[in-house]
């Protein structure tokens, strides 16, 4: 390559990329496209395609279904964002310390990050039994009568979050401990002499001095739980009552359930324009936060 110069460069380098280039434009940028432009169709995988326009875009803003799932999703988002957040935070603050088998414990706390949703959905399916899960026989030591939890509309989404937010802490807490350790220990040696208290380091140090990592967490957590599919699937199906029926479910069903193709790669559009405005608006909110404070 340093012997090649001028257009025969460009060419080597086209060569080489040519395989990976091929691979993307068959496996994401193609059916990327293909459902954009299925979007505006119907089809049933049976019959030929027929163009519609934006009837499938109009239908779904109009669908009960799609506003369930929306507010679902929402929901569900709420629960997770903030419980993931300050659940790693916290627990990479105590992993941060020089504690007795600190190692052995990272380790410990990240193998549900790694291990498959089936597994981990699974076993949190059987632990939320109401009859013979383990939560429940816990709850009843302490004088609580457990609810239905996945079989009761009102506790299966918390039953979901409760499960994701276990798994996905891990995560979090990694991400966490490499912002705390590039943060300075001359400031935290100063404040101790100023006689800051350990809130007062965190308040005013370390949680300003963490701000980058928080929006990245944030933004990766956020697209995720739009994205939520694969605990729902197993653990509820979608209900009870379409209880726990999210966005991503949703158009499962009706692209595999229903055979309505255009009608899910419309819904698909609109989830994909949501999470794009989301993440737009935080970065720019970002960028207006870190203009503020430089």
């Amino acid at each position: 390559m340093d012997g090649v110069t001028g257009r025969g460069k460009y060419v080597a380098l086209a060569v080489l990329l040519l395989p990976s280039l091929a691979g993307m434009s068959l496996f994401y940028i193609l059916p990327v496209i293909s459902s954009f432009v299925l979007s505006f169709s119907k089809w049933d995988l049976l019959t030929p395609v027929q163009w519609i326009g934006i009837g499938n875009y109009v239908a779904a803003v109009q669908d009960p279904t799609v506003q369930q799932a929306l507010r679902n999703t929402l929901f569900f988002i709420a629960g997770y964002l903030p419980a993931v957040v300050a659940i790693g935070l916290g627990l990479a603050l105590l992993l941060n310390h020089k504690l007795p088998g600190r190692t052995i414990f990272r380790a410990i706390y990240f193998v549900p990050v790694v291990t498959s949703w089936v597994a981990v959905s699974l076993v949190w399916k059987w632990l939320l039994n109401p009859q013979y899960g383990l939560i429940n026989f816990g709850l009843s030591l302490l004088g609580i009568k457990g609810p239905g939890w996945l079989f009761d509309p009102n506790w299966a989404m918390p039953g979901v979050i409760l499960t994701t937010v276990w798994k996905d802490i891990g995560f979090v807490a990694v991400i966490y401990l490499a912002g705390l350790q590039e943060i300075p220990e001359n400031l935290g040696e100063a404040a101790d002499i100023d006689g800051a208290s350990a809130w007062q380091r965190f308040w005013t140090i370390t949680w300003p001095m963490l701000a980058p990592t928080t929006f990245f967490v944030t933004t990766i957590s956020l697209i995720s739980s739009f994205q939520v599919f694969d605990q729902v699937f197993i653990m509820t199906g979608g209900g009870p009552v379409g209880a726990t029926t999210t966005m991503v479910q949703l158009i499962y069903k009706n692209a595999f359930s229903y055979s309505q193709m255009g009608y899910a790669s419309a819904i698909s559009w609109i989830l994909f324009a949501l999470i794009f405005a989301i993440t737009l608006a935080q970065n720019l909110l970002q960028k207006r936060l870190d203009r503020s404070n430089g």
